[in-house]
């Protein structure tokens, strides 16, 4: 009996996921526990195991396609088995296996108002086409690869192609030989009877801009990270204070857990970055209004300190949320923040905790890139977000007038203004360079 691939659902709020890689092709034998396909949501990435034995009878997306969770991406069982009952409505051609006169008419029914074709610069990797629409276009000498797509996530179907094709010069039959041969398009001068274009008029395809560059479509976790960021700096008064602070002590614990570790004495390597998110936790207690989240309104308090942290990996910027952080020893909180930046970075975090309602406060640390100043982008709700900067000698008054040159750590805290107050978020911020210059443990 035929059974369906869905789309499996990644926490609560993931909606839809894109298809990464199909490891099985339509017709393969595959064993339960063989992997299917690769997918992604915005934040991490996973792979589909075969339930069970059968062959790959269809396949209902390419990859690249964004799906809802929950729909059918494809079907296993016994070849010859029907497989309509199980195609995801709207999807049509989209399906591997049913030849394109078999998908719904709606591609080559008449349009109900006049369009025009919309051309663009001829554009670089796969190009989704339909298979009717891809022989229109050689048959009628349209290049489909300058075509802008109305289907199903800009996938060109034939109705584009009669469009463009009424749109653009008629080719004698030579013409369109040659232009397919070739590669070759219409120019601007159609010499031939009757306003056709001949062989002689075809021009190779120019770029207007040249060939010194390559355009690249947004992967889907960049578009959610710039939408965020926007969404952040146009719905927040967002204000950053910097300060420094005098990190002697917060080096010297480094070194003495660098010892502990060596001795055998602890288990967890305790870095500089465990040591100031400590400390924030201890400032966080101290000023619970900057715990909390900004929802127009009203203010979320929270009672634990949910700390978020962030982790720069290959696909983006990750946000993970490290739950109860007020909780937790300097060994514990060193192990929480290691385990789930380890899985941002194999892509197999709990999407749960990246959501931006799933911190109280976050922690962005540059440090460790010699950045000695920046201004940190508040995840909304949050009400505040703290830059840590790398350390550098800068020169201090030791006393009785003497100077002298001290390792300082910048920090710089963003804050939206219509949560806190200037005053607030100053004593916060110099609450937390204390805690760093005083810290004990």
């Amino acid at each position: 009996m035929a059974i369906p691939v869905i789309m499996p659902r990644q926490g609560q709020s993931v909606e839809t996921c894109i298809i990464g890689e199909w490891y099985k092709q339509v017709g393969d034998q595959v064993k339960a526990g063989d992997l299917l396909f690769s997918y992604e949501t915005d934040k991490a990435s996973f792979e589909e195991e075969a339930k069970e034995d059968g062959e790959l009878l269809a396949v209902f997306y390419e990859e690249g396609d964004e799906v809802p969770v929950l729909t059918n991406v494809a079907v296993l069982g016994r070849s010859g088995e029907n497989i309509e009952e199980f195609r995801p409505g709207g999807v049509g051609e989209a399906a591997l296996t049913v030849p394109e006169e078999a998908a719904p008419a709606v591609e080559s029914a008449p349009a109900a108002e006049t369009k025009e074709a919309v051309l663009s610069e001829k554009r670089e990797g796969k190009i989704k086409i339909s298979p009717r629409a891809k022989v229109m276009a050689e048959k009628l000498g349209v290049p489909y690869e300058k075509v802008q797509g109305s289907g199903p996530y800009g996938r060109i179907i034939a109705q584009d192609i009669e469009v463009a094709a009424e749109s653009l010069p008629k080719m004698t039959l030579l013409a369109q030989e040659k232009a397919k041969a070739e590669g070759l398009g219409a120019g601007e001068i159609a010499t031939g009877i009757g306003g056709r274009v001949v062989a002689e008029n075809l021009v190779a395809y120019n770029p207007v801009y040249g060939d010194d560059f390559e355009v690249k479509k947004l992967t889907n976790m960049r578009k959610l990270i710039a939408k965020a960021m926007h969404q952040s700096l146009q719905n927040s008064a967002q204000l950053t204070h910097h300060m420094s602070a005098d990190a002697r002590q917060i080096m010297a614990l480094r070194k003495s857990f660098k010892k502990k570790l060596e001795a055998g004495e602890v288990s967890q390597n305790i870095t500089i970055n465990d040591l100031v998110c400590f400390a924030v936790i201890k400032a966080l207690k101290k000023f619970p209004q900057v715990n909390t989240h900004f929802i127009g309104d009203s203010m979320r308090w929270f009672n634990k300190v949910h700390l978020g942290l962030a982790v720069d990996t290959e696909r983006g910027l990750m946000v993970p949320a490290v739950k109860n952080a007020d909780d937790l020893s300097i060994e514990g909180l060193s192990s929480q923040l290691s385990t789930v930046a380890g899985q941002c970075r194999k892509g197999n975090i709990d999407p749960e905790l990246l959501k931006p309602e799933a911190a109280s406060f976050t922690v962005s640390n540059l440090g460790n890139y010699g950045v000695e100043l920046f201004t940190p982008v508040i995840n909304l709700p949050q009400t505040a977000i703290l830059g840590v900067c790398t350390i550098v000698p800068r020169p201090k008054d030791l006393g009785d007038g003497v100077y002298g040159f001290v390792p300082m750590m910048g920090l710089s805290l963003t804050y939206d203004h219509q949560a806190l107050d200037g005053g607030e978020a100053t004593l916060f911020l110099k609450e937390i360079k204390e805690q760093i210059e005083n810290l004990s443990i």
